[in-house]
This record gives C-alpha cells, structure tokens and sequence, in this order.
C-alpha cells in the first residue's frame, strides 16, 4: 500500500468501538469461577527453594523446565553435563533463584539445587546414623577425599579402619561406604567415617572372644602393629601384647629381626586382665625350651663356643644355642686382679670360646670363663726367676689408693708400690701427686709372695739413697740458701739445694731487722738437725745471724789447722765442688729434673 493510499484511509472511531475488551463480558461469579479454575492449575513457588521441575524443552544452548509456574524457567545446558541422557518428560530438582527477572523470565539453577539437595542429605544422614556410599576421589594429607552428594568430604587416615592403614593410595579410586560424624558448615567441612562400620561389626565378635578367653588357648591372630618393646596382635576385634621377651627363646633386638606387619601368628594366653581389657600373649611358649634340648656332654669344664648377645657392667652374655647363655663375669675375663669395664674385652657380636664354671640344668642358668683358656700366670715354672728380688720392670698403672699405686706387669701379674717407695727425696701424700693412671712406670721388686700372689715393688729403690751422701752434705751447723716454699701454724717448709725439703720453726725464720721470713723469700737457713732415719732436717735462719760473732772468738786457735782437714767442718758451699761424690749426686739429681 502506497503512502498516498494510506493518508486516504478513514480515521478509526474508539468511541464507536467495543469497549468490553479481552475477559469482559462475565459475570463476577463467572469470573470468580475461572479464576479458581486457573489458580489450580499453578504452584506456589517460593524463592530461594529447591523444587521438581519437568523438562518440557531441550536446546543446544538451554534446558526448558515447567515447575507448574505461570511461566517456565530455562537452566544453561553446562549444568546438565552428567545426564547426556536426559530427554523430555524427565524430572530435575531445581533452585528457585529469581520468579521474574528483569526479562520476565524464572531464573532456575541445577547446580545450587545438587548442593542444597547434598548438604541436606548429609545433615539428615548425620542426624539418623545413616550409612551412605561414597567414592573415594584422592588421597591428602592425614586421610582421603571421599565424594558424597557431589560434596567433598574428608576421610582421616585413622577413621578408615579398625588397624593401622600403611598406605592410603589403595583406596583411592574406589567406592567405600561410610558414616558423618562431624559437619562444619562454618568452613563447608564434613568429616566422615568408615572405621566405626568395623567396630560395630566387631563388637559381637569381641564380646564372643573376651567371655570364652581363658590363660592357656591358643589363637590366631594379625599382627597390627610393632614398637621396640613388642607387637600388638588383632586377635578379631580383641588387641594382645606379644612382648619382644615371648617373641623367641633367643635374645632379640627387635622384633622385626622375627616378625613382619601383617603377619598370621599363632600365639597362646599368658595373662588376661578382664577390668582393664588387657591381653599378655606368648609365641615361644609354644615351642620346647632349648635348655631341654642342651647336649649332655655339656658339662663343668667342658669348652663351648658361641656369639656375644649382651655385654653389661658386670660382665657379658654368650649365646651358645638360641634360648641358651652363659653369664661371662668380668673377673673371669681376665686374670688382672684389676676388674675393668667388659667393653674393653669383649662386644656385642663377637665369637668366642669359654669353659664352663657352673651348669644349673634345673634353674636354666650357666657361668663361663675366658681366662681359663690360657695358664694361670702365678703358676709358672719361670715365675719365681722372673720376678725375683732386685729385678726391674716396668708396668701400667691400673689403680692408685691412698697407701700406694698397684703396676700391672704383665696380665694377671700385678705389684703394690707403696707411697712410701715412690721417691727418696720428695715426701708423697698421694700416688696421684707423683703418677696417673695409665703411666708406665719402671720398679724395682722388693718381696715375692707366690702363694698369696703378691709382689711387693719399689720405684725409688732404683737409684742408690741420696740420704747417705745428705748426712755429710747437709751435716748439723752447715749454712745453705733456702727458699721458703709453704708455712702453718707450727712450721714452715724449706727448699734446700737439690730438691730437698727441710723445715723450720715460725720462731727460727725471725730475721735480723725484726721481720719474719716470708713464702717465696730466699735466705740463709743453718742446719740445726739431721735425721737420716726419718729423712728430716731442721733449720734456722735466726741463728744465722744470732751467732755470727762466734766464728770470730774462734778464728785464732783454728787459724792453725790446715783448711783441707776433713776433720774440719766445711763452710756454705767450700766443699761442694770438691767431693766427688756430691758433684755426682748434684749429676744425677739434676739430670732427673
């Protein structure tokens, strides 16, 4: 039609129109009628609710759902990715997101009606206890992902079974029913469980076993479990202790040197506690004892080999057979009179021979000995000659006392240098002041008492006794520089030429000008006593100086007598280089310093 064609048209009269319009023309009771009639045909839909819809259309892009609506909803096809079967007339729970949106158009979701739908699941199936599927997805950390209702939910590794689970990759990819215990809808976490399934199905089983457990049965059983001082055994639902001690008749370390986890094992009833629920099993005593089966030629003095399974303070432990040892004592290691720590004879893993001491067959207990395997060195024929009087040797310090020193000579040969034998000229409080242990040191034999196995040894008697050449060196009213080295209450201590030791009163170290003589201070002391007996010698310094005019009355009437007289007594020093027997004794004493 033309632009001309239509300006001609005639303009259109509403007022000549029907006014009535669509729906007019009924009555209030007809139209109350169909209403009602329409209403019944819709459903009250709520938002935020899940509710069942039909799927009435089916495109690339959409799925079309009549949930009895004034309009049908559409959910994005992604939603329905786990149904490629689904066709028309199928029924879909759905979420009611929006009535109308700005298009007019129902907003429905799948996806948030499956997690309602789930959480809801859960909830009822944690309330009522209910045992649901699931599908174990990965393994994590501490347990496994288990999908239930497309929720993820977590499985810990200690709620899997009813024995400890060693590797957790076994259950991964593979359907397990299970039981919430735990929701947290803070944190969107649920923690479900298989063990408790487990122990409902052992609690009949356990009760059986406990009420006919009785000390004696024999069971079979699983080991679950294995620490160092034994194994814990799944006797079906009902634990045991096998202690490493029933595990074998032999010494073990540790019981996976014998058993393995998940090893079948028959064990018998030790002990049964039945308020505590605590089982004591045994392995070996299902098997005869070995000391049963001990050889009777095994007797005292008899020669038996075998390996080293313990070694203790007191001595060690040799294994001969599995389940049979012999106690090695330390004193029967070694024919030292010195006992000594066992680790330095013997170790844990070493092969030895020994002879029997002692053989309880009835009390199951034997004593060994090593040192039997070789002579007794107190009874040689050569004993007497080798350590006779007067000769030298040199030995280990093993031990000191208060008293004396004991030397080793030799293995089994050991002497006592007794304090008083260790110097001539230095007096010893302790052996320690002059040796430690370990030292070797040279002596001299003094006694030999074979039958009671005693030496009796000498250290300073390997020098002659400096003593006899000291009585004419240091001989009564002779002056020598001293140094005072210590001081008590009563007297003080002097060094006299040569390391010798002198003393001296408190009121003989008073000097000239009213002082007294101090530790440290060097000056002239007159010997006023010489003891050879007693190795002691006594000085003043006061009386150096109190009596230095008398030399002088006496000079005239000894003026005549000739100054080489031995007669004579020697002033400080005169006479030192002269002697050729002191210029020795300064050698020799020199040379030991």
């Amino acid at each position: 039609m033309s632009k001309t064609q239509q300006r001609e048209l005639p303009a259109f009269d509403w007022d000549l129109a029907d006014n009535r319009g669509f729906g007019s023309g009924y009555t209030a009771e007809e139209r109350s009628r169909m209403e009602e009639l329409y209403g019944n045909t819709l459903s009250q839909v709520n938002e935020k609710e899940v509710v069942t819809g039909t799927v009435v259309g089916i495109t690339d892009r959409e799925i079309i759902l009549n949930i009895g609506f004034k309009s049908d909803g559409l959910v994005p096809a992604s939603e329905f990715r786990d149904m490629p079967d689904l066709k028309m007339g199928d029924e879909i729970e759905v979420y009611v997101e929006n009535q109308e949106d700005p298009n007019g158009q129902l907003v429905l979701s799948r996806k948030k009606a499956k997690v309602i739908t789930a959480w809801q699941k859960i909830q009822r199936a944690l309330d009522e206890d209910l045992v649901i599927d699931g599908f174990v997805k990965r393994r994590t950390k501490g347990g496994l992902i288990v999908d239930i209702y497309s929720i993820e939910a977590f499985l810990p590794g200690s709620q899997i079974d009813v024995k400890p689970i060693r590797d957790f990759d076994v259950f991964v990819g593979k359907k397990m029913e299970v039981k919430v215990v735990k929701i947290n809808y803070a944190n969107d976490n649920v923690v479900v469980s298989h063990k408790v399934l487990i122990e409902k199905d052992l609690e009949a089983q356990r009760a059986q076993i406990l009420n006919n457990l009785e000390k004696g049965q024999v069971l079979e059983g699983v080991i679950k479990n294995m620490t160092n001082f034994g194994v814990f055994i799944d006797l079906g639902g009902v634990d045991g202790l096998l202690h490493i001690t029933d595990i074998s008749w032999g010494r073990i370390n540790h019981p996976s040197e014998v058993l393995h986890l998940d090893q079948r094992v028959n064990v018998v009833v030790l002990d049964f506690d039945e308020d505590k629920k605590r089982i004591s099993l045994g392995m070996k005593q299902l098997q005869a004892h070995p000391w049963d089966a001990l050889a009777a030629e095994i007797q005292v003095g008899s020669r038996v080999k075998g390996k080293i399974v313990n070694v203790a303070d007191y001595g060690a432990f040799l294994e001969i057979m599995p389940g049979v040892e012999g106690l090695i004592h330390v004193s029967e290691m070694s024919w030292s009179q010195h006992l000594r720590n066992p680790q330095e004879f013997l170790k844990v893993g070493d092969e030895v021979e020994a002879v029997v001491l002692t053989l309880d067959r009835q009390e199951r207990k034997m004593s060994l000995g090593i040192k039997q395997l070789t002579e007794d060195p107190w009874t040689r024929p050569d004993i007497r000659e080798k350590y006779a009087v007067g000769s030298r040797h040199k030995g280990i310090v093993r031990n000191l006392t208060n008293f004396g020193l004991f030397l080793e000579l030799e293995e089994g040969i050991d002497g006592l240098v007794h304090v008083s034998d260790l110097s001539w000229t230095k007096k010893v409080k302790h052996p320690s002041d002059f040796i430690k242990v370990g030292e070797d040191l040279e002596v001299v034999v003094l006694e030999l008492d074979i039958e009671n196995r005693r030496l009796a040894l000498g250290h300073k008697q390997l020098e002659e006794n400096p003593w006899d050449t000291f009585e004419d060196l240091f001989s009564v009213g002779s002056v020598h520089r001293c140094t005072v080295l210590s001081k008590n209450d009563k007297l003080a201590t002097m060094e006299l030429p040569y390391g010798i030791e002198g003393f001296s009163t408190l009121r003989n170290l008073a000097k000239e000008d009213g002082t007294v003589a101090e530790v440290g201070e060097s000056l002239d002391f007159k010997v006023t006593e010489f003891s050879k007996d007693e190795k002691r010698i006594m000085l003043s310094h006061t009386r150096t100086w109190q009596e230095k005019d008398e030399p002088k009355r006496e000079s005239k009437p000894k003026a005549s007598k000739p100054a080489s007289s031995s007669s004579s007594q020697p002033e400080r020093g005169a006479t030192l280089g002269d002697l050729d027997a002191l210029a020795a004794l300064k050698e020799q004493m020199e040379g030991r310093n």
